[in-house]
């Protein structure tokens, strides 16, 4: 795992660095997708999450969930097509995992991808973590944790 300014960035994963989200393929053309460090760093602490319906058809980029912070609401776009399979439910009563596991217990959803050719516009590894590195520097973004406290 790669670290820039407090900012984790796994490399083994595929990142939209656009819209800040990531997408991790798993088996049977299923995606597992959620924000970066960077973007919960930005929103600041969640307060909610609320999701799109289980069956759901998603296009690429297209809202999956939409969170809600101190300072922010927006939308969770997802980095490929598909149907919503499964949404992380602890989420519901825990919306700060999204601030304090990014990239583990707070995921946000899983699409089964109709066309896993679409990670092609994505980036992962080394290419990922620079140009992360270079959009943390100019940015000035320094990533953290919010506590439940």
């Amino acid at each position: 795992m790669a670290e820039v300014q407090g900012c984790e960035l796994p490399e083994d994963i595929y990142y939209d660095t656009e819209k800040d989200t990531w997408a991790k393929p798993v088996d049977n053309n299923i995606v597992i997708l959620g924000m970066t460090d960077v973007a919960q760093t930005q929103a600041g602490k969640i307060l909610h999450v609320t999701f799109k319906k289980i069956g759901a058809m998603v296009n690429r980029r297209g809202n999956t969930a939409t969170i809600e912070s101190g300072k922010w609401v927006g939308p969770i776009p997802s980095p490929v097509s598909g149907e919503i399979i499964e949404v992380n439910e602890k989420l519901l009563n825990d919306p700060l995992l999204l601030n304090i596991l990014p990239y583990t217990d707070g995921w946000v959803t899983k699409v089964k991808a109709s066309n896993l050719d679409e990670l092609k516009f994505l980036v992962t590894g080394k290419e990922a973590i620079e140009l992360y590195r270079e959009k943390i520097i100019k940015e000035q973004i320094q990533c953290m944790r919010c506590s439940s406290q």
